[in-house]
């Protein structure tokens, strides 16, 4: 009997059958993920999705009855899709899984257009943590919304059809940039200078402003946007990249917005085709990039206030179906990079170490924050053996993950701000390779496993 603990790996334990259906679920996500680029866009896509299984539309405040199965659009931004079981939430609670479909981008600043030297540019604020660098020279395309004078809305979405321009941020050539070269990358790349080009044709023979002039024009003409309009737009500068398969072997899937919609999508198949008597809440969550802050992110009330509805139909108490719950905070975990191990936890042969591997399945953070756990959930011992029996029972491969060295660095999630209402959470999620990058790396064998541990835990 072979008592050490041995990592497996998802495609060699796969028979002809699962890895079938792990190449299908990928196309499936791949779509999601090129519908889906911004968080707006991504809860929309899951309307769409719900529907086609019988979801309806939820209004706050009304009763929900054993079988209904609703979603609840929180300004377009977020979203709760809510499958009402019929066991006893007073002993079983609701079975939560949280991610987020904000991802790190470019916004457009409020007053965004201007022209210099004969190109029109717009000026951006970035959104979550990026490496600045990462944004030059490579395809851009703008995504969002503009509220018109009139109080109307008009959706923008340019760069993504083939036949669309897409927009660029420009680089100093080699030559010319020693000086830059001797700086420290932090220092390099100013966030001021993050501007993308737009436009370089004059409008008449006015010198001043005339390329921002005939920029606005062609705006004017398509959706009846006045540079005014910008005070009340929310526009995102994402990149212009479709998901792609990546290797001979097609194991990996290249994107933008891995982070986190590589948990979401799982997520969202899980809860619209599992079948279980449980209760089932899933969020879609806004504003996790930039510490889940405002009435679409996780420190919002409302999570609390709908789990307060369901308990209220179910003529129980919310504080104990909060305290019988669980949730799974669905996030992504840095993957091991053999290009970078020295980020990592030391690992050698006869030591597999606690990084997360690609290939390996979804990846539990039992905690996360920097350093001495700071800013952390760390999940109870016996919530982690829940769900280890579990995934043991419906063969899901799973591993554990950090997010590097203990002194190098770290991160969070929304796990605490769903702990601090007496709900057991852990973080489990997809391993990133390239995490925060505009094209980020993911195994695909590693997103189908996250799709079969939601399915297991709301069973």
């Amino acid at each position: 009997m072979d008592l050490t603990y041995k990592r497996k790996n998802v495609f060699q334990e796969a028979d002809k059958k699962e890895m079938k259906a792990i190449m299908d679920y990928a196309e499936g996500y791949k779509k999601f993920l090129d519908n889906g680029k911004t968080e707006r866009e991504a809860v929309y896509e899951t309307i769409e999705l719900a529907k086609k299984n019988g979801y309806k539309e939820y209004t706050l405040g009304s009763k929900i009855k054993k079988g209904d199965k609703l979603f609840y659009n929180n300004r377009g931004k977020s979203l709760f899709l809510i499958k009402a079981g019929s066991a006893d939430i007073a002993e079983n609670g609701i079975r939560i899984m949280v991610a987020h479909v904000d991802s790190p981008r470019l916004d457009l600043k409020q007053v965004p257009m201007f022209e210099k030297a004969g190109i029109a540019y717009l000026k951006t604020h970035y959104y979550g943590g990026i490496k600045k660098y990462q944004w030059l020279t490579i395809p851009v395309a703008l995504h969002g919304v503009v509220i018109l004078k009139d109080g109307s809305k008009v959706t923008i979405k340019v760069g993504e059809d083939e036949k669309d321009p897409v927009f660029y941020i420009s680089d100093l050539l080699p030559h010319l940039s020693q000086d830059i070269s001797e700086k420290k990358v932090s220092q390099a790349f100013e966030a001021e200078n993050l501007n993308i080009v737009i436009g370089g044709i004059p409008s008449g023979n006015d010198e001043k402003n005339a390329v921002k002039k005939g920029v606005l024009e062609i705006l004017n003409k398509k959706y009846g946007i006045s540079e005014e309009d910008f005070l009340s737009a929310e526009i995102e500068a994402v990149p212009a990249y479709k998901a792609k398969d990546v290797g001979f072997d097609r194991s990996f899937i290249a994107s933008y917005g891995h982070d986190d919609r590589v948990c979401a999508y799982p997520e969202i198949t899980a809860t619209l085709e599992t079948e279980t008597d449980q209760t089932v809440l899933t969020v879609l969550a806004d504003k996790e990039e930039i510490g889940s802050e405002g009435n679409s992110g996780m420190q919002c009330i409302l999570i609390q206030d709908i789990i307060d509805m369901i308990a209220s139909s179910y003529g129980v108490s919310p504080a104990l179906v909060r305290a019988s719950s669980k949730c799974l905070s669905a996030d992504v975990t840095a993957a091991f990079d053999p290009n970078y191990p020295a980020a990592f936890e030391p690992q050698d042969g006869s030591y597999d170490g606690n990084m997360s591997r690609a290939g390996q399945g979804v990846a539990m953070n039992k905690f996360t924050g920097s350093r001495g756990k700071s800013g952390s959930n760390d999940a109870s011992a016996e919530f982690v053996g829940y769900l280890r029996k579990i995934f043991a029972e419906e063969n899901v491969i799973w591993q554990t993950g950090e997010l590097g060295k203990v002194d190098l660095g770290g991160g969070g999630t929304v796990a605490k701000y769903l702990a601090r209402y007496n709900i057991d959470t852990v973080d489990l999620g997809v391993p990133v390779l390239s995490m925060h990058a505009p094209y980020e790396l993911i195994s695909k064998a590693d997103v189908y496993s996250a799709h079969k541990a939601f399915s297991a835990f709301i069973k």
